[in-house]
């Protein structure tokens, strides 16, 4: 970006960019939440790990069975919990999806009951390693894109890097 501006006359210090993207970040992505698309009724929901100053983080993520990124969230733990909200987050700002996808994880599979029980919705629970291979595809993706960063030196900046990072068109 500096050396963008700088082609155009623009002198600018990378902090400032920096803090422009602290700044800008939640604006820009409200507004895409306003004009995203519809998403379809079934999704594939699973967890993957980040290093974040030296400890692991771990970032549950959706996506629909076209591979588009429904949400994502950053926790420092892997519960119940976590998972809990995480699908509340996902289904308030894409609407309550018929199936979702998930692995062997004990934790998705119980916060998508809880949900059931206490919305009175049915959302059907799948397990089927064959249909979430499209997630785990995905986690190599963000994986690949961190992995030449020197690693996250606190949380905040790790959850507005990985909410640039996200991958809405796979392939």
């Amino acid at each position: 970006m500096e050396e963008l501006l700088s082609m155009r006359g623009v002198a600018v210090d990378h902090a400032t960019v920096q803090r422009w993207v602290y700044k800008f970040t939640p604006l820009i992505e409200e507004a895409f939440t306003k004009r995203k698309k519809s998403i379809t009724n079934s999704w594939r929901m699973d967890e993957t790990f980040i290093k974040v100053k030296g400890e692991w983080m771990f970032l549950y993520r959706a996506v629909n069975k076209v591979g588009n990124t429904v949400d994502f969230l950053l926790t420092k733990r892997r519960n119940r919990l976590a998972a809990h909200k995480f699908l509340l987050r996902a289904i308030s700002n894409n609407g309550c999806p018929k199936v979702i996808n998930i692995d062997k994880s004990g934790a998705n599979r119980e916060a998508i009951r809880t949900y059931n029980k206490r919305r009175l919705k049915r959302i059907r629970i799948r397990q089927c390693k064959y249909l979430n291979s499209r997630i785990e595809g995905d986690h190599r993706f963000i994986k690949w894109r961190t992995a030449g960063m020197l690693g996250f030196k606190n949380f905040e900046s790790a959850s507005r890097t990985l909410t640039g990072i996200r991958r809405d068109n796979p392939r």
